[in-house]
């Protein structure tokens, strides 16, 4: 064959081959292949952040910098706003001078409002983690952190702690967080136990869904029954449930943080798992991936970090629907990333949703629950149109 013939012949073959040669390039031939073109043409750029439309963005490590900036300027304007209205300078003195400044404005910084927007920061990081995670876990982008069960146990300990009297501490929770962190950790035993007896593989997908919903429904209809036997004053039970950082302390920071620390470096740490579940249980077994385990190790964690929230706060929704999707938008699906950028946006949300949960109403304060719900409820019906009305 002459040399004219082999290049009459190379370029009838087209775009179809230069496609082709992108796929069957050896390592050395990377530069010029079709997946870093396709790469290109998307956005994606070696350690940076994928965006939709493509383009050439930051580096992770930036914008995750860029969001931790943004926190503390939300705590800091949190520590400003509220029903006296203080400045700036006003609460750096209280910070950072004890012996000067009003001492009236230290007692509002240091034991009013920084340690309920610590703990607005800390439950709105767990909540948007352990949504992020379930999300991966039942390939599901609809799914939130009460999705098997956890929200209804903890009303449903919340309820008997109240209706009953109970007046037992453990571990530095009071009578009624710990009544709630059990009910959350019992509810989702249960669901595991229903889900492993529901036949087909162990702790599916779809058993696990199925078995939280069903129970989260009876474990609801009990809360109603005490509500109507012992005649429960309803707005002590509701005011609990829609959740609320009025009146918590460092007694509340001290008692949280720690589980709410060890469940987000377990889940941050499930990354690459996490990564492999969410392609389906198929793509993680030919990854090499033990698939039951890794799901347990997972449910576990986020449960941790979901029953802790509750009971340092009540119930309080949608965060853990918001904030994963809006990470997701700006750093991917990967979760070493998704997973701090989701915590991070999560506690921003919640920070502000309490400042306005104490500033709406001066001097009355509404449950934050009612705030979130209120951005997370249209919120979730755009991500439902956007998804053609499909919930799976």
């Amino acid at each position: 064959m002459t040399p004219s013939d082999q290049s009459h012949r190379e370029s009838e073959r087209g775009p179809d081959a230069e496609r082709t040669a992108g796929v069957t390039a050896k390592p050395g031939q990377a530069a010029g292949s079709g997946v870093e073109r396709r790469d290109a043409e998307r956005g994606v750029r070696p350690g940076g952040v994928t965006r939709p439309g493509g383009g050439r963005s930051r580096p992770a490590w930036r914008s995750l910098v860029f969001l931790a900036v943004a926190l503390l300027l939300s705590v800091w304007a949190s520590l400003s706003l509220g029903s006296s209205l203080l400045s700036p300078l006003e609460v750096w003195r209280a910070l950072v001078d004890n012996a000067g400044g009003d001492p009236l404005v230290r007692v509002i910084v240091w034991e009013l409002r920084l340690p309920r927007t610590l703990l607005a920061a800390m439950v709105g990081a767990a909540l948007a983690m352990a949504g992020a995670s379930f999300q991966a876990l039942f390939r599901n982008a609809l799914a939130d952190p009460y999705v098997i069960g956890a929200s209804s146990g903890a009303a449903l300990g919340a309820t008997l702690a109240m209706t009953l009297g109970w007046s037992v501490g453990m571990a530095g929770f009071g009578p009624l967080p710990l009544a709630a962190f059990l009910g959350a950790l019992g509810a989702v035993l249960i669901t595991l136990l229903l889900a492993e007896g529901a036949g087909g593989e162990a702790g599916s997908v779809a058993s696990l869904l199925l078995a939280g919903t069903a129970l989260g429904a009876m474990l609801s209809a009990a809360v109603s029954f005490l509500l109507v036997w012992r005649d429960q004053p309803w707005f002590q039970v509701f005011n609990w449930l829609l959740g609320s950082f009025s009146g918590r302390t460092w007694v509340h920071v001290a008692v949280g943080w720690p589980y709410l620390a060890v469940s987000a470096l377990a889940l941050w740490l499930a990354s690459r798992p996490l990564d492999a579940l969410a392609g389906g249980d198929a793509v993680a077994k030919s990854l090499g991936l033990a698939v039951r385990p890794a799901r347990l190790a997972v449910i576990a964690a986020a449960t941790l970090a979901v029953a802790v929230a509750v009971a340092v706060s009540g119930i309080i929704g949608f965060v853990g629907l918001i904030a994963p999707h809006a990470a997701r938008r700006l750093f991917g699906a990967g979760h070493r990333r998704l997973l701090p950028a989701s915590g991070l946006l999560g506690a921003i949300l919640l920070v502000w949703a309490d400042v306005g949960a104490r500033t709406v109403l001066v001097p009355v304060e509404i449950p934050v629950g009612i705030v979130t719900a209120l951005i997370g409820g249209p919120f979730f019906l755009v991500l439902l149109r956007q998804r053609g009305g499909r919930i799976a």
